[in-house]
């Protein structure tokens, strides 16, 4: 197996599990609320409130769903890097902006389709912080994609 087609199966895992990962501790710093909260309010997503009272399990499906989800966002970006080359090239450019197109999508089209069934609230200060938070995971994703062959 050549260098180039390892690079892809790299960059999708490493972006995916470290932007996840990164994400979770964000979430906490943003809302205050304990790995574990986030974690069962994630695994809400497919449960509800039901999720809360899961104990160690729900946070582990809510661990899985978060690592699934930030690997599904990194195949993305790898995959249109690999027909759009400056996706790569000016990564810190693109990763900022799929960061706002990440912000977007999990908001206004996942949360709502979930079991959660809302769109979240956000007040300007949340609003910034989660917004910077996906720029964040964005520009994770984008690094680790620049040099996917």
């Amino acid at each position: 197996m050549g260098r180039k087609s390892r690079g892809r199966p790299s960059a999708i895992l490493l972006g995916g599990i470290s932007a996840a990962t990164i994400d979770i501790g964000a979430a906490c710093l943003i809302t205050g609320r304990s790995a574990l909260f986030i974690l069962h309010t994630i695994a809400g997503g497919l449960l509800g409130k039901a999720a809360f009272s899961g104990g160690i399990r729900t946070a582990a499906l809510g661990l899985a769903l978060q690592v699934l989800m930030g690997v599904i966002i990194a195949a993305v970006y790898v995959g249109a890097s690999r027909v759009m080359p400056v996706l790569r090239r000016r990564w810190i450019a693109w990763g900022l902006a799929y960061g706002v197109v990440i912000f977007f999508v999990m908001n206004y089209v996942v949360v709502p389709l979930s079991a959660w069934q809302r769109v979240p609230h956000f007040s300007p200060a949340k609003f910034a912080a989660n917004m910077a938070a996906m720029l964040l995971f964005g520009l994770i994703v984008a690094y680790f994609a620049r040099r996917a062959r």
